[in-house]
């Protein structure tokens, strides 16, 4: 992405009031330096939407759980709630028995809120 876009995507943000004043200003700053070509908001749900950016805010929930919080972490990043990611997990350890690995790798690797 060039750094004109870069510089448009942060004033549309701004604009509809996802970005601070501060915030803003950091943001272009950064972008104009050269030091990063991504922003970091530090929200629960990314600025672009994008799966990656929504995917790296994935954290285990320590409020929604049964086992490891893991569908109570999927469930806040998707916005599906977490019983249903339950019956999903569920459903593909009966089916394909590799729900339980998915699961457990997930459990290993995303750390907690």
């Amino acid at each position: 992405m060039m750094i004109s876009d870069e510089i448009k995507r942060l004033h549309e943000l701004h604009q509809a009031g996802a970005l601070t004043d501060a915030e803003f200003e950091q943001a272009k700053a950064r972008v104009l330096s050269g030091a990063s070509s991504t922003v970091n908001l530090n929200k629960s749900a990314s600025a672009d939407g994008t799966f990656a950016s929504e995917l790296n805010t994935l954290r285990r929930s320590r409020t929604d759980r049964w086992l490891g919080g893991v569908c109570g972490g999927l469930a806040k990043v998707s916005g599906v709630d977490a019983w249903v990611w339950r019956l999903v997990f569920a459903l593909f350890t009966i089916t394909f028995g590799f729900g339980i690995v998915i699961y457990l790798l997930l459990w290993i690797f995303v750390p907690e809120e």
